[in-house]
């Protein structure tokens, strides 16, 4: 997995979300998705990264000038848990979790 890196020293994230991006190609075929859906059932809520725009109904007959970035972070992104009220003990367990998946 990776973690999204800041762009340039002049940068810094408020890490308000916390999001990864799992290449499933280096995982042997182990997916966001997956994750996500092991997760739900430890009854910890994760969510895709934000569905691009031009994938969107409302805006399917629109103008739009796309590379394949967005297509890729929506499908291997997963936003985590995060928050100023999470515990170290949340914390942990969350981080387990994911390692176990990988293993």
């Amino acid at each position: 997995i990776s973690f999204l890196v800041e762009p340039d020293n002049r940068f810094y994230s408020n890490f308000w979300l916390t999001t990864i991006l799992i290449d499933p190609l280096k995982t042997n075929g182990k997916t966001s998705e997956q994750l996500r859906l092991l997760l739900e059932k430890e009854n910890i809520e994760s969510r895709p990264l934000w569905k691009p725009m031009h994938l969107q109904p409302v805006f399917n007959n629109c103008l739009s000038f796309i590379n394949g970035v967005s297509e890729n972070l929506f499908n291997n992104g997963l936003c985590l848990p995060s928050g100023s009220n999470m515990s170290e003990n949340d914390l942990n367990y969350v981080v387990e979790i994911i390692k176990d998946f990988f293993k």
